[in-house]
């Protein structure tokens, strides 16, 4: 396996986790929207401190959207988190890749140059 072919790889693999991490993302933006929803079904008027209730009803309908929008925005965080690591790391592939396509590029125009010296003489 080239240089090339391996780079190629790895960067298709990064592509596909970061994907993976968007995915991660759309299904926290999805719990937490169903736990908070859980939670004001559970009790119309609960205490809230930002995004999270305080005082909930100890009912299992409460505690689910609780459950919810806790792992909805370890969910998020996470997603975007890996998402944007994912990206980085490709990018350093995509930089590798353009070097060794570079270097490619000019043994290949030196043996033009080489070819066309040649054919003149």
């Amino acid at each position: 396996m080239s240089l090339r072919d391996y780079l190629h790889e790895k960067a298709e693999e990064s592509r596909h986790n970061e994907t993976l991490a968007y995915m991660m993302f759309i299904a926290g933006a999805i719990f937490f929207i169903g736990g908070i929803l859980a939670t004001v079904t559970a009790n119309p008027m609960p205490d809230w401190f930002l995004f999270f209730p305080y005082q909930i009803a100890f009912e299992p309908l409460g505690m689910l959207g609780l459950a919810f929008t806790l792992t909805g925005i370890s969910l998020l965080v996470f997603g975007v988190g890996m998402g944007l690591y994912y990206a980085h790391d490709r990018v350093w592939y995509m930089k590798e890749l353009y070097k060794a396509n570079s270097m490619q590029a000019s043994s290949m125009g030196e043996k033009k140059q080489k070819r066309r010296s040649n054919v003149k003489t």
